[in-house]
């Protein structure tokens, strides 16, 4: 029997991408602010995401040249795909641009008593701070030994020290928050709230209640899985294939412990049982 191949399949994907939180419009302010940051280094930025933060503009935002900004950006390998914080009324012009309108809540909204996020490094320019997204916890990656000592520094508050192979997070993850562990499995040993979002490359425990949505697997691991010590999620995710629970959880699987793998095509969450 042949198998029916499907035209298309749609999969959770998750996409990190660098803030760019703007504090002025002037082309050149705004270059010299990237050279500076970057120390010259052309392979700084490896064409990662960018979304442009205007929230800090207080208005000014109605007086930027969105080709030059974006052309500017791409000059340094930073691909604009979104502006989060800009008035309505500039909506329009922005996807006129092919830009998206971001809505996502950022690490403003993060309690007191999360983890500090670092100030940006004094050397760099105030025309233009960047930061990693998802935030408040990013997960961090390796300094190139190549890169200058500035550059160095000015990567600071985007990187975050922490043991190879494990991200861990002690404190509740809150409704508009997102966690990535890049490269390495998440172990979160607090609530997950609705509204959150937990990502990670490896797989995810959560010693507490799962609430929100879980993807495992990110960067498209198979054999990652989810652990929760209570089932209460909004969606589950492996390898970009997905359960959601819009009609609830199933009476023996809820608020229970379980574990989510993939089997074939097929998200599978079973009771987690000791042996």
């Amino acid at each position: 029997m042949q198998k029916i191949r499907k035209p298309i399949d749609i999969k959770i994907s998750t996409v990190v991408a660098i803030s760019a939180i703007l504090h002025e419009t002037d082309p050149a302010a705004l270059e010299q602010a990237l050279k500076d940051m970057t120390g010259g280094v052309s392979d700084f930025f490896e064409d990662e995401f960018a979304v442009l933060d205007v929230g800090a503009l207080e208005g000014n935002a109605a007086g930027i040249d969105w080709t030059a900004l974006v052309a500017l950006f791409k000059k340094y390998r930073l691909n604009t795909v979104a502006v989060r914080n800009a008035a309505p009324e500039l909506h329009a012009g922005i996807v006129a641009h092919g830009l998206s309108i971001d809505t996502t809540s950022t690490a403003k909204a993060a309690p007191a008593a999360a983890a500090p996020t670092p100030e940006p490094a004094a050397a760099a320019s105030p025309s233009v701070q960047l930061e990693l997204e998802p935030q408040p916890e990013a997960a961090p990656e390796p300094t190139p030994a190549a890169r200058p000592q500035a550059a160095q520094a000015a990567a600071q508050p985007v990187q975050q020290s922490m043991p190879a192979g494990t991200m861990f997070v002690d404190t509740p993850v809150r409704a508009g928050q997102r966690i990535y562990a890049r490269g390495c499995d998440l172990v979160i040993m607090a609530a997950v709230n609705n509204g959150a979002e937990i990502i990670a490359d490896g797989s995810i425990h959560v010693y507490a209640p799962l609430r929100g949505r879980a993807l495992a697997g990110a960067s498209g691991n198979t054999e990652a899985r989810i652990f929760a010590a209570s089932l209460e999620a909004e969606l589950v995710s492996i390898a970009g294939v997905y359960r959601t629970f819009e009609n609830g959880h199933p009476p023996e699987l809820a608020q229970k412990q379980i574990q989510v793998r993939l089997s074939g095509d097929r998200i599978d969450v079973l009771p987690l049982k000791a042996t």
